[in-house]
């Protein structure tokens, strides 16, 4: 006779999400793995005194949703700090801001005197206004603190006059044409890219504020039926507070840590190669940057920017970067060196390539480095927004995985962030379908833009492109088993199987019978290794 279950569902739609995908009625759990799979009458057999038994009620059951990309202590600081991404306009972004300003005066003794005042996620593509924010805009911020403001992709963000001050040696330092000038010769107070990574060190929380953001984050997720994501940690105490919730049993869900490139050789000497770790915390890829994104005019084209001569509140947009098609934050060469390096030391690598040009070069490097079989290494490329039928050919035939953010379609709709960039090119952007149909490895996740599975599913099915929609199974598969693929997780995670780890999102409606509003279902449960994480 078998043993009683730990925790059985009935009365639900249970898909399996395999090929094809199988429904069922019923599951049982126990010791956090699946252990049968059924009608509610076969699987209530294993119902024993301890036994939680769960009605779903004719809900649906799906693998837990698995982030391939993200980075969760900003996500975190969303919820912590300033949240810009509901500002509709620049002074909208201020009062935030000042908001969050005030709230630290509140803290009182609580809040050091020197603490920054900080936000995180304005999108410009969305207000009238389509500028990045200013040093005068933050200036009007009416605090003695330091105040530093974050574009959603983190590869723009503005300072106001005394962070520019606080940070004058720094900021003189940055790579050219990182730190906008006006015709003054003053900075604008608009950052990009290399020229942020002095903010990102001194506002980088300390171990007790990481765990703060960590666990609200960790909670946000359990609402969200994400049950295991892939975070790009680089120079945080992140890593370490998840280990320690997971030595407790606090951890609720699965973390593999994509360290970035300048992390190689502390993480060899420690012996901390691809996939060592637990259950819960897994080593994960080396990352490295290529080039920067379409919202900074940075990410790296063959063609012209379609916008290239237009100001954006920081002077003349192509005078901003190395050229008008962009510019690269690791440039091919050093990329050929480390990749060559991480592949040698036996490690996963991946790539940030948003533009055409960088997509290739990210190809070029897998290829020089001599990977025998770059599929069996799983070397993987991050967005891959801009990608052609060569280099989609190339991805199918070398096996790297396409680890791209379905989220990103909402600059993809006709006058958006796409078209003011890109102009025809916008429809040639995020080809999901072109990809699938030519054999390539689809991972799905979110680069925290937001993070939030059921909403960039909604935009995979529902793309602006007619051509390259994803149909409901394809798009639930790509952030369930596409990403445990891309973590070497495929055989205990990404579907519904006896055998398989426990780890289930539980969804009020069918997002196959509402494929036109899958962004509006809500999650009523999430389990996370046989256990309820988060109940509606």
């Amino acid at each position: 006779m078998s043993d009683a279950a730990d925790l059985i569902l009935l009365d639900g739609e249970i898909h399996t999400l395999t090929e094809p995908d199988e429904i069922h009625e019923a599951l049982a759990i126990r010791d956090g793995r699946i252990v049968r799979l059924g009608s509610s009458y076969d699987v209530e057999m294993l119902a024993g005194v301890e036994t939680t038994t769960v009605d779903l009620d004719g809900t649906v059951v799906l693998p837990g949703f698995i982030d391939a990309h993200t980075h969760l202590t900003t996500v975190g600081r969303y919820l912590v700090h300033a949240d810009l991404s509901a500002a509709d306009s620049p002074d909208e972004a201020v009062e935030l801001l000042a908001e969050r300003a005030a709230e630290l005066d509140d803290e009182g003794s609580a809040a050091a005197t020197d603490a920054w005042v900080l936000g995180y996620g304005y999108d410009e593509s969305t207000w009238t206004e389509k500028r990045y924010l200013t040093r005068s805009d933050l200036d009007a911020v009416d605090t003695d603190r330091p105040v530093a403001a974050f574009r959603e992709d983190m590869h723009v963000a503005a300072a106001d006059s005394t962070a520019l001050s606080l940070l004058a040696d720094d900021f003189a330092a940055a790579p050219s044409g990182t730190v906008p000038t006006d015709e003054a010769g003053e900075p604008t107070g608009v950052l990009l890219e290399a020229a942020i990574d002095p903010v990102y060190e001194t506002v980088e929380p300390d171990p007790a504020e990481t765990r703060e953001i960590v666990l609200a984050a960790l909670d946000d997720c359990a609402r969200k039926g994400i049950t295991g994501f892939h975070d790009m940690v680089r120079g945080s105490h992140a890593p370490g507070v998840y280990r320690d919730l997971d030595a407790v049993g606090e951890l609720t869900a699965r973390v593999r840590l994509n360290y970035w490139s300048d992390h190689l050789d502390a993480l060899t000497e420690v012996g901390l190669r691809t996939n060592a770790g637990s259950a819960f915390v897994e080593t994960g890829a080396i990352k490295s940057y290529t080039d920067g994104s379409f919202g900074g005019r940075t990410a790296k084209l063959s063609e012209p920017y379609s916008d290239a001569d237009t100001p954006d509140g920081d002077g003349d947009a192509a005078a901003d970067n190395d050229d008008a098609t962009g510019q690269w934050v690791v440039d091919p060469d050093e990329l050929d060196e480390v990749v060559a390096d991480a592949t040698a030391a036996g490690y996963q690598f991946t790539a940030h390539a948003i533009g055409d040009v960088a997509v290739d070069a990210v190809l070029d490097a897998y290829e020089d480095a001599a990977v025998d079989d770059p599929g069996r290494a799983r070397h993987r490329i991050e967005h891959v927004e801009l990608a052609d039928d060569e280099a989609i050919d190339r991805l199918a035939e070398t096996g790297v995985v396409a680890s791209v953010q379905p989220n990103f379609l909402k600059w993809a709709d006709e006058g958006g962030l796409y078209a003011a960039r890109l102009g025809d090119r916008r429809t040639e952007t995020n080809r999901y379908r072109a990809m699938l149909d030519a054999g390539v490895h689809l991972a799905f996740g979110s680069d925290g833009m937001p993070m939030d599975p059921l909403l960039g599913i909604h935009h995979a099915v529902n793309a602006p492109a007619e051509a390259q929609r994803l149909t409901v199974a394809e798009a639930l598969r790509a952030y369930t088993h596409g990403a445990a693929y891309a973590g070497f997780d495929e055989d205990r995670l990404g579907t519904v199987e006896a055998g398989k780890l426990a780890d289930l999102v539980v969804l009020e409606e069918s997002p196959w019978e509402r494929p036109d509003a899958i962004r509006d279902i809500g999650v009523v449960m999430t389990v996370v290794d046989g256990k309820i994480v988060h109940e509606q």
